[in-house]
């Protein structure tokens, strides 16, 4: 019987998290394990907790939350902890409430959770749902989808190297679906801003405010694909290395 591992940054009580589940349960003769945080942990990135211990909340038969976990937490204590005998077949990330593409992928505590399944060996994929303002979240194309992949994975190996995974990403429910594209990430043009406010005290404090999904202009990247209507797959690689610059970067020391 197959293992699968699933996790989120959205929280335990994610609605994108359990009708994953719930599909996953239906459709495959898995052992699925839920080890998700136990609060909201958005673009937290691939960070581990080590200053202080990690809880587990038992919920349900292999349904756990992680006492102020992030995703990594989530993954690292969950190989450690839970399996003894064998580790997961995959690890599934998701399903995100909102986009994870160019490089907010970095920031993606989504993304995170399969960086840290793959940095231990094993096959990950992050899901993700963009959607528009105002717009309610419908995750049946999603999860069609999801499960046309994860049968792949089972019947024809994971398409991927060591420490790499697969980022997908949904087109809003209201778009008109074109079908999957394999490509890559696209570049994000960033306009965050800071709002200020002064509390009952007069201390002055500052909520950070999400940017517009604004890009640059590439037909082929994910950011683009995705806006007009299909879902995206881009494998992504934890090696971060910008090989076509160390010629130029030699140069630089030597000059």
């Amino acid at each position: 019987m197959k293992e699968i591992l699933v996790t989120n940054d959205d929280g335990f009580e994610s609605e994108g998290l359990r009708k994953l589940v719930k599909m996953l349960r239906k459709e495959f003769k898995a052992k699925i394990t839920i080890v998700a945080p136990a609060s909201e942990k958005s673009a937290c990135s691939h960070s581990i907790t080590l200053t202080k211990p990690l809880r587990f909340v038992r919920l349900g038969k292999r349904f756990y939350k992680l006492d102020d976990g992030t995703p990594s937490d989530c993954i690292y204590l969950a190989l450690a902890a839970l399996y003894k005998t064998r580790l997961p077949d995959l690890v599934i990330s998701g399903i995100n409430k909102g986009a994870n593409i160019g490089e907010d992928i970095t920031y993606s505590g989504t993304c995170a959770g399969a960086m840290e399944a793959v940095l231990q060996g094993i096959p990950a994929i992050a899901l993700s749902q963009f959607y528009k303002n105002n717009e309610k979240i419908d995750f049946k194309q999603a999860l069609k989808i999801t499960k046309n992949i994860v049968e792949k994975i089972f019947n024809q190996g994971f398409p991927l190297e060591k420490k790499e995974f697969l980022n997908i990403n949904f087109p809003s429910p209201k778009s008109k679906f074109k079908g999957i594209k394999v490509c890559k990430a696209g570049k994000r043009v960033y306009n965050y801003k800071a709002h200020s406010n002064v509390n009952p005290r007069g201390v002055e404090y500052y909520w950070l405010a999400s940017s517009n999904l604004d890009f640059e202009d590439e037909k082929d990247s994910d950011i683009a694909l995705l806006k007009k209507g299909y879902a995206t797959i881009t494998p992504i690689m934890l090696d971060l290395s910008a090989y076509k610059r160390m010629k130029n970067v030699k140069k630089w020391l030597k000059g």
